[in-house]
């Protein structure tokens, strides 16, 4: 309920924040998209994310295949180790990511992000990969081996088209676990690098006007059209 009370105040007529509304109008939104400031943070986190949506997929997916398919000896430390970043607390890691990136030159930039994110937004895709692995039948991939595929086109050709809402799935999880990501944002951004959710808060303490609830409009709008996306992908895989 208190996320949905955000669109009425994103319309207010006022230059400052009330509920109920005095008056309904779209300049907030127009300001937004008008502030360069806004829109080089929006593009810097799309950016992110989508990046981060496609690399922590594909490592997911790869770790959760060492995971559940892998004969290694240290599996179930893999696993530990990929499920870690979900147990640390973020300001943790966002403390340790500062001493860490500071001296090498990765605060306030694309990579240092990227690297970021994917480490938060890996777990999401290893649980649910895994989960998809541990539900496909195994001897279909034995099948397409028995009959002259290597381990490549065995699993391009049948382990993956099985897995692939997940693997969709995954990335919408990613995608969203780095573009609403608020915390390690604080240690590792500069003035010529910031997320979205960074510039809200700096707005928040400095400049709090309409336009963070039309910010915020957006991005709960942006966020339920994925999770629905998922609902989609997940009724797709279980029929």
């Amino acid at each position: 309920m208190p996320t949905l009370l955000i669109v009425p105040m994103s319309l207010n007529a006022t230059a400052y924040i009330e509920l109920p509304p005095r008056g309904l109008t779209l300049r907030w939104y127009l300001d937004y998209l008008a502030d360069p400031d806004w829109r080089a943070a929006t593009v810097f986190s799309l950016k992110i994310a989508f990046s981060t949506a496609v690399a922590a997929t594909a490592t997911g997916t790869l770790a959760s295949l060492a995971i559940v398919r892998g004969s290694l000896p240290g599996r179930n430390a893999l696993k530990a180790l990929a499920m870690a970043p979900m147990i640390v607390p973020h300001v943790v890691f966002g403390v340790a990511l500062y001493l860490v990136f500071s001296p090498i030159g990765l605060t306030g930039n694309f990579t240092g992000f990227l690297i970021a994110h994917c480490v938060l937004s890996i777990p999401y895709v290893v649980i649910t990969v895994s989960a998809a692995l541990e539900r496909f039948d195994p001897a279909l991939e034995r099948a397409a081996l028995s009959c002259g595929a290597s381990r490549t086109q065995a699993f391009f050709s049948v382990v993956l088209p099985n897995i692939a809402p997940a693997v969709a799935v995954a990335a919408v999880f990613a995608f969203l676990a780095s573009f609403d990501e608020a915390t390690v944002a604080f240690f590792i951004s500069d003035t010529g690098g910031k997320t979205i959710s960074r510039k809200m808060f700096e707005d928040i303490d400095f400049n709090l006007t309409p336009v963070i609830a039309a910010v915020s409009t957006l991005m709960v709008a942006i966020s339920l059209l994925l999770m629905g996306s998922v609902e989609l992908l997940k009724g797709r895989r279980e029929e």
